[in-house]
């Protein structure tokens, strides 16, 4: 590339995309490697079908009928006339090239220079943009080969500096798919503890127009599309510990004496009846085994089994509260259909307990940084510094986290306050602390606090209750 103005702007841009954004068509156009006019193929030999497009001037995929797509994938599944594709994998541009390579190549670029710009705002990791990168791509070529990566969700977490999901969410799928990647099961719909695995979509056998992944899981894989609408965070059944923790079952052909003894042992109320880890029988409890052996003393275990409730990991925990008020329980289904857990109403109970243990912390810390304030400082002296405009502080009580900080980040009112502590070490802790209380406060994330950010708050609310008395 010409070393211009123009070259340098294309270089910057393209640094950014490492920050979590998804590379488009436009991209390329933009750094060269596609031409406005440029002619695509998408050729499929097994059905002997051959489609083109021409690239237009905004980087959308001009269609031979005359239809244009800003996704390739859209394109491709529009020009194909059914089923789903990865457009990235299926276009190639007039060099024989795929889109894929093209934008793996600028992705190189990109990688090459990250390191060397200024971070921003983006945030602290201890993996650099270039090494991420390289795993990326490594992992990429490992899910090639039939050898996908395995790795814990917080090991994959931590690749992007994160100990905790919520907003990170987004960028870490926009860099998988930038590689033409996602994470089976899906990262946020399981425990941050669970194994995934990366691997990539590819046309599946058949021409069924799915990805193979989907063909098991009965839906696209989140990361498989570049058009994905904002997903919110919140917790799903996978979530939860037990969900995909293993289940303790008993066949159809099992006894009351088989079944009665696993439950004393280990303190169930149920079991499921499996006839196979994906064939779901049904399940047996203390009150199914005591309502059939009442009715006929000798009865067999299937009088016994009853229909059980089922529910796939990637369900939204909310949506179940129903069925556990009415059955005590759940089975879940893995991203394989198989049967991998059970939830029970306590399993629910003391994840919701969880998320309200945050609140009444970050609750409690809120109002002593309150109290300290409004004991120390004037209401004039505060909107001064955080409301110059008096358009929003009318009382002490409209104040946010971010206010109390510019207070106590004042020198002259710090030094009013007479604490014996450190000011600037007080306020990075505040500042760090205003970070995890906005990711709980605004339900950015579904994982429950790590023990180092409840410490955090936990010992601040001890020193707010010392000093601020």
């Amino acid at each position: 590339m010409a070393d211009t103005p123009e070259a340098a702007e294309t270089q910057s841009r393209a640094s950014y995309l490492l920050d979590g954004r998804r590379v488009t068509v436009a991209d390329l156009l933009d750094s060269g490697l596609l031409k406005e006019g440029e002619q695509l193929t998408f050729t499929r030999p097994r059905v002997g079908e051959e489609h083109t497009a021409t690239v237009t001037s905004r980087g959308w995929i001009h269609l031979a009928d005359g239809e244009e797509f800003r996704s390739p994938s859209k394109a491709a599944t529009v020009a194909v006339g059914y089923g789903t594709f990865d457009g990235w994998e299926a276009w190639q541009a007039d060099d024989g090239r795929f889109l894929s390579q093209l934008r793996q190549e600028l992705l190189d670029r990109a990688a090459s220079e990250a390191d060397s710009k200024e971070p921003g705002d983006r945030p602290q990791t201890s993996v650099s943009p270039s090494e991420r990168h390289s795993r990326l791509k490594n992992a990429r070529a490992s899910a090639e080969a039939g050898s996908p990566l395995s790795l814990s969700v917080q090991e994959l977490l931590a690749w992007w500096g994160a100990t905790g999901r919520g907003l990170v969410n987004e960028l870490i799928e926009a860099e998988l798919a930038n590689h033409g990647l996602f994470t089976s099961p899906e990262f946020d719909k399981v425990p941050l503890s669970a194994t995934v695995q990366l691997v990539k979509a590819t046309e599946p056998e058949k021409d069924t127009g799915l990805p193979t992944e989907a063909l098991m899981t009965g839906a696209v894989p989140a990361g498989a599309s570049e058009e994905l609408e904002p997903r919110e965070a919140g917790l799903t059944v996978g979530t939860l510990p037990s969900a995909l923790g293993g289940v303790i079952s008993v066949k159809p052909t099992a006894t009351f004496e088989e079944v009665i003894t696993l439950m004393v042992l280990h303190d169930f109320s149920q079991l499921p009846v499996l006839a196979g880890s994906h064939n779901l029988r049904g399940s047996v409890s203390w009150k199914s085994i005591a309502q059939t052996r009442h009715a006929d003393p000798g009865a067999h275990l299937s009088q016994a089994v009853r229909d059980a409730r089922e529910v796939r990991y990637d369900h939204d925990l909310i949506d179940i509260l129903p069925t556990l008020a009415e059955h005590d329980f759940v089975l879940v289904r893995d991203q394989h259909n198989a049967i991998a857990g059970i939830v029970t109403a306590a399993d629910v109970a003391q994840a919701y307990g969880d998320l309200a243990g945050h609140f009444l912390l970050i609750g409690e810390m809120d109002r002593r940084l309150r109290q300290v304030i409004a004991g120390a400082f004037t209401l004039p002296e505060v909107t001064r510094l955080c409301d110059p405009a008096n358009e929003r502080i009318t009382s002490f009580g409209d104040m946010a986290v971010g206010d109390y900080q510019r207070v106590l980040e004042n020198p002259e009112l710090w030094e009013q306050l007479g604490w014996p502590l450190d000011r600037k070490v007080f306020i990075t802790r505040l500042e760090e602390i205003r970070k995890i209380r906005n990711n709980v406060m605004h339900f950015n994330s579904s994982d429950p606090l790590p023990k180092a950010d409840v410490d955090k708050i936990r010992h601040l609310n001890k020193l707010l209750r010392e000093y601020g008395e």
